[in-house]
């Protein structure tokens, strides 16, 4: 289960003044553990391993809210 444990240091960064390529490889690097995690979870059917993924894709959402702006989620 190293995926868990990357996901998990993952959480755990701090994410201050980030630059716009940061915040790309911060939300690419979300949506591949949030995968691995899925493909994990299909198996096992684990709570925590989908809390894990939920926490995850909650951190994913803020950067890319930053990252895209919020006039074009308000658009849509």
């Amino acid at each position: 289960m190293d995926i868990l444990k990357r996901a998990l240091e993952f959480e755990q960064e701090k994410r201050k003044s980030l630059s716009t390529s940061d915040r790309v490889k911060i939300s690419r690097e979300a949506k591949s553990l949030i995968l691995g995690l899925n493909e994990i979870y299909k198996k096992n059917k684990d709570q925590r391993i989908m809390d894990t993924m939920k926490r995850l894709t909650a951190i994913k959402r803020k950067i890319e809210k930053r990252l895209h702006g919020k006039h074009l989620l308000t658009s849509i």
